[in-house]
């Protein structure tokens, strides 16, 4: 099964549905799906997931590179992990999603999607969790590995959900460690992958944005090596190696949402995720409806004027010092 990326791509079902590995137990319950159990007791459980966007390849190409080297033996597991290619037709195709986005679903949000196989897709993501979760452990973990859209003035950043508990520093450092130059903090809900499990089942969670989304094969992944390394020390129950950089924090402060064909973003098309607006910059408008900065400064992230209505077109972080 250390070919997990082929046979998902292919759309094809395994031989052998469970096995044994060097270290490990292994079973592949659906397409994308492959849950790993050391053949050691662990107390720790970890959802590594990467493809919820079809287009953002590299992120897969380092989770493919990592199943190798467990089966090959080069990595012996020592905790519990649940393998997720999130959207495979997606992925097969190298679009971001077919119909609709995937990370807007969770949590029941995909009622307000049309009905299909992306929404039934993030159904069966959230019972193969809950299933998984339910014999885990309070020392949880899920890693949702994602590129984004846009070119940043922080390669490599990580996305918090909102949580109502003070978030565990040796979680965060652990992340910074990864290479991690910036941690961005939401303050509200969300129908992410990673607010799903964080709410739900108590996961410490991230969504770890990974340089630029590039075809299959075009990705530099010397540009990700101390996420790449820091995830192998993971799933071998050790310490990554400390990562120097220094990590910006920042938390959301507004959401931009386009709700009809009124709407324009202010901002060009080449503006890079982190760029720093002033205070009364007007940033979009929707009808009567403006956005405006509203702190001394404020910087965006992820703006995108062409997302579906109802959906965001960008958020607006403060630094935190």
């Amino acid at each position: 099964m250390q070919n997990l990326l082929a046979l998902t791509l292919a759309d094809e079902t395994p031989a052998a549905r469970q096995g044994e590995g060097p270290t490990f137990h292994w079973k592949w319950s659906w397409r994308g799906l492959l849950e790993l159990i050391p053949f050691e007791t662990s107390e720790r459980s970890l959802v590594l997931s990467a493809g919820i966007h079809g287009n953002e390849t590299a992120p897969v190409e380092i989770v493919d590179l990592l199943l190798k080297a467990l089966f090959t033996g080069d990595i012996s597991l020592r905790c519990r992990v649940l393998v997720v290619l999130g959207n495979p037709p997606a992925l097969a195709q190298n679009k971001r999603y077919l119909e609709s986005d995937i990370n807007r679903m969770f949590g029941g949000r995909g009622a307000q999607f049309p009905q299909g196989d992306e929404t039934a897709r993030a159904l069966q993501l959230e019972n193969s969790v809950r299933e998984f979760f339910a014999t885990a452990g309070p020392d949880r973990w899920h890693l949702d590995l994602h590129t984004a859209i846009r070119a940043s003035y922080h390669v490599r950043f990580g996305v918090m959900p909102q949580r109502n508990q003070p978030w565990d520093e040796s979680f965060l450092g652990w992340l910074g460690d990864a290479g991690l130059e910036a941690l961005v903090f939401h303050q509200s809900p969300g129908g992410t992958f990673t607010h799903f499990t964080c709410e739900n089942f108590g996961a410490l969670a991230c969504t770890l944005e990974l340089g630029k989304a590039l075809p299959f094969g075009q990705n530099d992944l010397s540009r990700f090596t101390p996420t790449h390394l820091a995830l192998r020390a993971l799933l071998s129950g050790n310490k990554p190696e400390h990562y120097s950089g220094t990590v910006e924090r920042y938390r959301v402060v507004q959401q931009i949402t386009r709700r009809s064909e009124a709407f324009q973003l202010h901002m060009a098309a080449h503006t890079l995720n982190f760029t720093p607006f002033r205070h009364g910059v007007v940033l979009a408008q929707d009808g009567d409806e403006r956005y405006e900065v509203q702190k001394t400064t404020e910087y965006v992230l992820f703006p995108n004027p062409s997302v579906a209505f109802g959906l965001r077109a960008g958020l607006m972080l403060e630094k935190l010092t």
